[in-house]
């Protein structure tokens, strides 16, 4: 899995001028599913989404995670993490999930967050979603299970 996780405020993703998902105050995490993934994959993100160390602590150090802090995190489903574009201009997604797998797996990777005591919202699989947001710092980390970055 691929995620790309971002310390946010104001966070919210819309789908047909409805919002479907929102936090004031966490982390964004927008999660691509790979053809490798499989339900052995999804303890490994949710541990690195809860617990990564990047709120600022009383002395202003990245040193607390979204568990820490209360926070909560909005996942929003995204294959397009998957695209490579090694070969020309336009993407191939060959490397991403079938939709099937990758709803299943984006669905056990909320109720992982949310077994960890942290509140989780989400986006909605497959449709067009605008997402808005502040990005505090700015912050932003990628993940990948596979460690290729």
């Amino acid at each position: 899995m691929r995620a790309v996780v971002q310390r946010v405020r104001d966070c919210s993703v819309d789908v047909a001028g409805r919002t479907v998902g929102n936090i004031h105050h966490g982390l964004l995490v927008y999660l691509g599913v790979g053809r490798v993934d499989t339900a052995a994959t999804v303890p490994a993100v949710v541990d690195k989404v809860v617990n990564l160390r990047i709120f600022p602590d009383e002395a202003g150090k990245m040193n607390r995670s979204v568990k820490d802090t209360g926070g909560s995190v909005l996942v929003v489903p995204q294959f397009t993490l998957y695209g490579d574009v090694r070969g020309g201009r336009r993407p191939s997604y060959t490397a991403a999930a079938e939709p099937e797998t990758a709803r299943e797996l984006y669905e056990a990777v909320m109720h992982g967050i949310a077994a960890e005591g942290v509140t989780v919202a989400g986006g909605e699989f497959a449709a067009r979603m605008e997402v808005t947001y502040v990005n505090e710092g700015p912050v932003t980390i990628l993940v990948d299970t596979e460690k290729t970055f």
